[in-house]
């Protein structure tokens, strides 16, 4: 039995809040100890000693307290808010997306340094894979509370998600991120445990708040925090499951393998694409499906296998070539799908060092984004075409390519093009020291700029 030195100030509160006596409580305890096979002896003096610090619940008799308040007070109560465990302990102990992203969300607004340092995992990145939805479903339906969500509730969630993903483009994943994440906590999530007037608008409402967990993924990615985004997007896809176990849940699935890909760490990549496409194939959109194949082919060119890559470069053209169904707004949130499958062939075609080709694709990708609305995706596209030049030896267009990128960056809380400008150093040193034009200056402008 654990000893505290302080006052579980969160559980007094907690209790005080509901109304109960704490009599009342180790009833309830009991309670929900029998519907768990647990015969327990828990009385006033227990609760008592658990206040006051002295004694810590043995056993799972802390989840059935949490459980009792979450019950008496209508909505989801953690292990963290009542004090039994440190957020990343109740995450762990979480098997309720809804409960996760609530954790999750209040983590990043309270203590940043927890998620700031959680790890990515390799392991991770296969959860889905062995998923087994059905329990975790039965569990988040039997946790309903009396508070009614219709279709305006939702549609508020959509736009909150859309202006902020449009910040976030032209911003960086570090503008927006605590208001995001705690309207996810306080707000969208907690919305999940409610009543719904048909299945159809409880899907529709667990697929946006999805899509809000996506967001918070990929801004917390963008912001170099690997491990707090692969939390945010195991609960994307756990969210996704129940709103749309194909397609939606099939984009989630892409969501992990993207940001493996990006690390360098392509293992399950493949199988999880492959998984997000059986799943997928004659229920989504051509654009969407275009998306999955193309980072079919980027996990397929990760792991140096040519002919694999290059028949899903093809399905992701053929797939461009599809019109009909409308594009899904999971799917959209990536923006037009022809210049992300430019884009995502062009770092395919990196991997596989064919270095004119991928120029020509991140010129097309150029073309086809916006440059206004999607700033960063240009930054970013910049420094990667003067890679390319830079490959192919074109030293004068490096540098003037690179000045673009950089100039665009300006003011961009974004880790992933700080780390862009980083890249470019060790190659303009050696321009530097070479009396290639324009380098020097741009070199004194990339440390500026980290600085």
């Amino acid at each position: 039995m654990d000893t505290r030195k302080d006052p579980n100030s969160r559980l007094k509160e907690a209790i005080s809040t509901t109304a109960w006596t704490y009599e009342a409580l180790a009833n309830a305890v009991k309670r929900i100890g029998a519907e768990n096979g647990e015969v327990l002896r828990t009385n006033k003096s227990a609760v008592a000693h658990w206040v006051s610090g002295r004694q810590q619940p043995e056993g799972q008799v802390g989840q059935y307290v949490a459980e009792a308040l979450s019950r008496r007070a209508g909505r989801r109560i953690t292990l963290a808010e009542i004090g039994f465990a440190a957020p990343e302990e109740s995450l762990a102990s979480s098997a309720d997306p809804i409960e996760a992203a609530a954790i999750l969300g209040r983590a990043d607004v309270e203590r940043h340094n927890f998620l700031a340092i959680a790890a990515f995992t390799t392991a991770g990145v296969a959860v889905p894979l062995i998923y087994d939805p059905e329990p975790i479903s039965r569990l988040m339906r039997a946790r309903t509370t009396t508070a009614r969500v219709g279709v305006e509730e939702i549609e508020v969630v959509r736009q909150i998600t859309a202006v902020f993903s449009v910040a976030d483009e032209r911003l960086g994943g570090g503008h927006g991120l605590t208001t995001v994440t705690a309207y996810l906590a306080d707000t969208a999530a907690p919305m999940l445990h409610s009543r719904f007037p048909d299945e159809d608008t409880r899907r529709q409402a667990f697929g946006a708040v999805a899509e809000l967990a996506y967001l918070a993924g990929w801004k917390n990615h963008d912001l170099g925090r690997e491990g707090a985004a692969q939390h945010y997007y195991r609960v994307g896809y756990q969210l996704a499951v129940e709103a749309d176990p194909h397609g939606h849940a099939g984009w989630m699935m892409r969501a992990l393998a993207h940001q493996a890909l990006s690390l360098k760490q392509p293992q399950h990549c493949a199988a999880l694409i492959e998984n997000a496409l059986a799943r997928s194939l004659g229920r989504v959109d051509g654009q969407t499906e275009a998306l999955l194949h193309i980072t079919h082919a980027r996990a397929f060119a990760a792991t140096r296998d040519k002919p694999a890559a290059a028949r899903a470069l093809l399905a992701a053209e053929d797939a461009l070539t599809r019109h009909g169904d409308p594009q899904p707004t999971f799917s959209l949130v990536s923006g037009p799908a022809a210049g992300t499958v430019a884009s995502h062939t062009a770092r395919t075609l990196t991997d596989l060092e064919d270095h004119t080709g991928t120029e020509q694709q991140h010129r097309a990708a150029l073309i086809r984004w916006d440059a206004e609305k999607y700033k960063r995706v240009h930054a970013l596209t910049y420094a990667d075409l003067g890679d390319s030049l830079a490959a192919q030896a074109r030293a004068d267009e490096a540098v003037s390519t690179w000045g673009r990128a950089i100039d665009l960056m300006e003011g961009m809380a974004s880790d992933r093009t700080r780390k862009a400008i980083g890249s470019i150093r060790p190659q303009l040193a050696i321009y530097r020291r070479r009396g290639v034009p324009g380098a020097t200056d741009l070199e004194r402008r990339a440390r500026e700029a980290l600085t």
